[in-house]
């Protein structure tokens, strides 16, 4: 067991790592569901350049979340960055080329006036935008459930097994919850028929993503473990109303025409629903079902005293700057429709 200023910091490291990941999923979630949106809502290759350009200033800069969040997980936590690259090999290999080609595609993508060379481009974007999503939500759902570790923490049945019902669900619920941030985001950043399609997107899929998250909170609550904290603790209940409140709040401001009030909503709830996850995890990086003493854990996994300390003044320097860079790239970028001039991509 870990002596009680090590034990701290590894919670503080935990607590960190799951707000790293919450960070990453509601910065980079709006612009892979516009990515995913695109060959949906673009009518016109003007549009399909407007909707680029939507999240053209922001992308790679919300991407660092999850260069940190990996980073993290590998200094703090080393024990858990080799189990989960070891069992989530695939799908996270799979993730990283799916980026890479999305990155591509906003670069090239304008680079040659043919139409055979944009689609390729266009479809790199597509399914660089919508593989993540959908690998992430399997990921992080089959955390949330446990994995079938044994002793030498092998994965025998490899892949596929992640595809499990659960798993898809998790799938399917992150997609649709980028889908719904990347339709907000367009109704602020877009102008004429194609802002009235992302308003009529963004209403449309509200009560799908209501649905499926109450149905994957039931299935949470019966097939996991992620409600023992709660059930322990029941002062964290407390947490609930922010992914609550955000999500009823979205949709309040969508009635009103208030998107940038619905955007920040949708923020609120993506944060607050990670949260609730990580907290339900704690004190495991990663369950082990159904044997529970082969978890991964802070106990297990942590690193030294020392290194933890050293990261987190590393931390309280670097983390305020990064989050004032962004701040002022949003409110640089962002506070105006995107207009035909500004066709960058």
């Amino acid at each position: 067991m870990l002596e009680s200023t090590h034990l701290y910091l590894a919670s503080i490291w935990f607590i960190l790592w799951g707000v790293l990941w919450a960070v990453y999923f509601a910065l980079d979630g709006f612009d892979l569901g516009v990515g995913t949106l695109a060959p949906f809502l673009a009518k016109t290759e003007e549009e399909k350049r407007i909707m680029l350009n939507a999240v053209g200033p922001f992308w790679d800069g919300n991407e660092v979340w999850l260069i940190s969040a990996g980073g993290v997980t590998f200094a703090a936590f080393p024990f858990a960055y080799s189990v989960m690259f070891s069992w989530l090999y695939t799908p996270l290999l799979l993730l990283l080329f799916a980026l890479i080609l999305r990155g591509v595609s906003f670069e090239f993508r304008s680079k040659i006036e043919n139409p055979s060379w944009k689609k390729l481009w266009d479809t790199c974007q597509f399914l660089g935008s919508a593989v993540p999503a959908i690998l992430l939500g399997v990921a992080f759902a089959n955390i949330f459930q446990g994995l079938p570790f044994n002793a030498d923490y092998v994965n025998p049945g490899g892949t596929l097994e992640l595809l499990n019902p659960y798993g898809l669900a998790g799938g399917v619920l992150f997609l649709v919850i980028f889908l719904t941030h990347g339709a907000i985001w367009l109704a602020i950043r877009t102008e004429g028929e194609l802002q009235a399609r992302a308003v009529k997107t963004a209403k449309t899929l509200w009560p799908v993503l209501l649905v499926l998250v109450l149905a994957f909170l039931a299935w949470s609550f019966v097939g996991t473990q992620l409600f023992g904290n709660y059930f322990q603790y029941p002062i964290l209940f407390v947490l609930l109303l922010l992914p609550v409140g955000g999500l009823l709040a979205m949709r309040w401001f969508m009635a009103a025409g208030s998107w940038w009030k619905a955007w920040f909503s949708s923020l609120a709830f993506i944060i607050g629903t990670t949260l609730f996850g990580v907290i339900g995890l704690f004190p495991a990086l990663m369950p082990a079902s159904p044997n529970p003493q082969y978890s991964v854990t802070i106990h297990n996994s942590a690193s030294s005293q020392l290194t933890l300390s050293i990261m987190l003044g590393v931390a309280l320097v670097f983390v305020p700057i990064v989050i004032a860079y962004q701040a002022w790239a949003y409110k640089t970028f962002a506070t105006e429709p995107v207009g035909k001039d500004d066709m960058e991509y």
